[in-house]
């Protein structure tokens, strides 16, 4: 018995050390930060060091311990590696952690307030007034997203204009109809930034800062 109850411990410490090798990969916010890009579709090395603002080798070096501890994979096409998440379960593990840390740092909720407090008031809305709003069909809901993040998935009835196009797109969007923008969620201050652009030229306009995933969720429940 002794025996038995030695090799049991002997289980748990090995399943716990394997279990630590994801937790030490997600110890970077800058890991974090590449699985967030990558949860709105695959991209080349390149192009997470131009969205991450990191330099090709920081890329790569945090890309390695991703790979590590199988919470990404990789394809090559060419003389690129193009780079993705595992699966769906690692997008449904990085909305857990940012709610459950949502709900218990406060400090999170206070550098939001104070974001959009600098934007003079722009209101942000949930997933369900989203969904509220498009049953009454007199909105424009803008993806500010890059094409190969909209063409991966994106809420029905969006129209894919990239942020640094929407300066050329605001001729062509209807003053009578309310305007939303949303982008890659929480992390991102894009729709924020829109609203406010979209508000000065005389439009009625919103920010939703969930994502595409968060939208999806939603919907499985209506």
């Amino acid at each position: 018995m002794e025996e038995l109850i030695s090799s049991a411990k002997d289980y748990k410490d090995q399943l716990y050390k394997q279990l630590a090798r994801v937790g030490k990969s997600l110890s970077s916010d800058k890991r974090l930060e590449i699985l967030d890009l990558l949860s709105n579709g695959p991209k080349t090395v390149e192009k997470l060091a131009r969205d991450s603002g990191m330099s090709v080798a920081n890329v790569s070096r945090h890309l390695q311990i991703l790979n590590d501890s199988r919470l990404v994979k990789f394809t090559k096409k060419g003389t690129y590696v193009i780079y993705s998440l595992t699966d769906e379960s690692v997008v449904d593990f990085l909305y857990s952690l940012w709610k459950i840390s949502e709900n218990h740092i406060s400090d999170i909720n206070q550098i939001k307030r104070d974001f959009i407090k600098n934007l003079d008031g722009i209101e942000t809305l949930s997933v369900d007034e989203l969904y509220g709003k498009l049953a009454k069909e007199d909105i424009v809901l803008l993806d500010l997203r890059a094409e190969d993040e909209f063409e991966n998935g994106h809420i029905e009835g969006a129209i894919s204009v990239p942020m640094e196009e929407l300066d050329l797109y605001l001729q062509k969007l209807p003053k009578d109809k309310e305007i939303i923008a949303y982008c890659r969620g929480k992390f991102c201050a894009l729709s924020a930034i829109a609203a406010k652009k979209l508000k000065e030229h005389g439009f009625t306009a919103y920010s939703m800062d969930e994502s595409f995933y968060a939208w999806e969720k939603y919907m499985k429940n209506h």
